[in-house]
């Protein structure tokens, strides 16, 4: 049976908590930066993790290959 290969879009913008919770960057955060408040862009500097179970479901698949 051939190896499973990572998708490297996915890899590049989500990754896997330790309990197993599929998490993204924030949107806007490299576009405009001088006209955001500070405020802004500290909020936009965390990790949210995905809310619906079928995305996060393809996500894992597409992340199987790679190490975590």
């Amino acid at each position: 049976m051939p190896k499973l290969k990572t998708h490297k879009g996915a890899k590049k913008r989500f990754h896997i908590s330790a309990k197993g919770k599929v998490l993204r960057t924030k949107g806007p955060k490299s576009h405009f930066r001088r006209r955001k408040a500070k405020r802004t862009k500290r909020l936009l500097g965390g990790k949210v993790g995905i809310d619906s179970n079928v995305m996060a479901k393809g996500i894992k698949q597409a992340l199987v290959g790679s190490s975590r």
